[in-house]
């Protein structure tokens, strides 16, 4: 079975940022990104890696519990891992508005994603 990828978009009081979640062993390795990660021209992004998210979490829209947003997909499909290490992470993601070849890379603690190589999915 294909590992699967969403891209939440999450809305809190203080503010907005989109979840990138992977998934990888029974969870969602997770990135919390500043900016929308649609397009090309919207990369590198910074990124900082959270916590791991459950998987349910692939399929959910709506309230988070205790007053921590909501989130809404925004983005989903398939993820092949093309090269996995503790720094990089170099995927590519097959979804409905996202598709091509990125890189999940941290360099002196920080995280960035970056395009490898992208598909226009319009």
């Amino acid at each position: 079975m294909a590992s699967r990828f969403v891209i939440l978009h999450h809305v809190v009081a203080g503010g907005e940022h989109w979840d990138l979640m992977l998934e990888h062993g029974g969870v969602l390795l997770t990135w919390q990104l500043a900016r929308e990660p649609i397009d090309a021209a919207s990369l590198p992004i910074p990124a900082k890696r959270i916590a791991d998210h459950r998987m349910a979490y692939l399929e959910y829209e709506g309230p988070i519990s205790k007053g921590r947003g909501q989130v809404v997909r925004v983005d989903h499909g398939i993820v092949n891992y093309v090269r996995f290490t503790e720094r990089c992470c170099s995927v590519e993601l097959l979804g409905l508005r996202l598709s091509g070849r990125f890189c999940l890379v941290e360099e002196g603690g920080a995280w960035s994603l970056r395009t490898v190589e992208y598909r226009d999915t319009t």
